[in-house]
Formats: structure tokens, sequence, C-alpha cells
């Protein structure tokens, strides 16, 4: 984190954390002034431990997860519920991302031992909207396979301080 740099920063709040408010403040905005009711279902990642090299997206990501509850409490009034979706390890397009180091902890990160699927993700998404899971709202949803639980993830690689003697 100390060598990221201000732009980069910048970069990944203005997309992450502002542009989810800009999207939410206009849907909300519309339904409250057509007097509909609404659902919002923001993405975010698993990030409830700290990631080494990525302090901007889990910053951005856990202001996501916590602008969605306050809003499920300011918005409950107008019948708008907010929820989230924290994917874990997820196969996808975005493996591609990091390098062989990184994705192969991804395999190993939870106690299923291995990536979820995008439609794992989709699923959670569809629940959270439809009228399953009409009373819900501010809430996360974590879809990681038990990552929170047990395992390591070191999507950058995993810095040798924290590598044990002899492992490579």
């Amino acid at each position: 984190a100390i060598d990221i740099s201000y732009k980069g920063w910048q970069a990944v709040i203005d997309t992450n954390l502002n542009g989810s408010w800009y999207m939410m403040q206009n849907a909300a905005k519309r339904w409250r002034e057509h007097e509909q009711p609404g659902s919002i279902v923001t993405i975010t990642a698993e990030v409830w431990r700290g990631i080494s090299q990525m302090a901007h997206t889990t910053a951005s990501r856990a202001g996501i997860i916590f602008l969605s509850k306050t809003l499920a409490v300011e918005w409950a009034p107008f019948n708008i519920r907010i929820n989230t979706v924290a994917p874990g390890a997820i196969e996808s397009s975005g493996f591609n991302n990091y390098s062989d180091e990184g994705r192969s902890t991804f395999y190993g990160a939870g106690v299923m031992k291995r990536p979820g699927h995008v439609m794992d993700i989709a699923e959670a998404c569809v629940y959270l909207s439809s009228h399953s899971g009409n009373y819900v709202t501010g809430e996360t949803v974590t879809v990681g396979g038990g990552m929170s639980l047990w395992g390591e993830i070191w999507p950058a690689g995993k810095p040798d301080y924290f590598k044990y003697p002899g492992e490579k």
C-alpha cells in the first residue's frame, strides 16, 4: 500500500465506491419520484481480512458494504431495499488479472478448497432482488466457499514475510 499512487488510489475509489453511490442515488431518486418500491444489490468482495497489496480495493469495497447498510436504513421509508453480495474466489475472466502464483492461492482459499462459479453470484443476486428476498435489507451475503472461516488468499502473491521457513 505504501507504493500505491494517488492517482491509482483515486481511480479505484472513484470506480468502486463513488460509482456505486451514484448508481444507487439515481435509482433511488427515480423510485421515490414515482413512489415505487426498489431493490438494489451491490457487489463487493469478501474483504473480512486484510489482503496484501490491495488496500485501495478493500477500502472501497468495505465502504460499499457500510454505505449499503446506511442507505438501507435511510431509504426504508421509500420501500427501497439494499443488500450486498460479497464474492470470494470466483473463477471468472478476472482470474487472468493475477499472476500464476496469485491464482494458485484461490484454490485453497476456503473450506470448499475450490473457487466458486459466476452463477453462484448470480443466484445470490436473484434471491436478494426477487420476492423471495423481499424481507431482506441491509445485509451482506458472502458467497465465498467458507473463505472467511479458513484458508489463505494472496492475489498479488504471498510476501516473503508471511512465508513459513522453507516455503517457496
